[in-house]
């Protein structure tokens, strides 16, 4: 199936929370840039790419679960499931890889 073919993604439906988790990202990425350039004590920096590595794993698992529950759900209904699991695992391969 072509990517212009695909339904309209259910993630939209999240899409104020996942913009506002990531601005929360964004701000924290800043926050470490400033804690590097202010030379603050190595865990404390640590403890905040923590947060924010924990951050992208929430978006991550909402754009998994919308992405399950919407397209691999239809795949499935219109007997193409086969290869939109195959997508599935490889994206999960990925983002547990990292």
């Amino acid at each position: 199936m072509r990517r212009e073919d695909l339904p309209t993604y259910l993630y939209l439906e999240q899409k104020d929370n996942l913009m506002s988790r990531l601005k929360r990202v964004e701000g924290q990425v800043k926050g470490v840039m400033r804690m590097i350039e202010e030379g603050r004590y190595c865990p404390d920096i640590l403890q905040q790419i923590a947060a924010m590595s924990g951050a992208m794993d929430e978006v991550s698992l909402i754009l998994l679960q919308s992405h399950i529950t919407g397209c691999v759900a239809d795949a499935i209904q219109s007997q193409n499931g086969a290869e939109s699991i195959q997508e599935l695992m490889t994206v999960i391969r990925k983002v547990v890889k990292r």
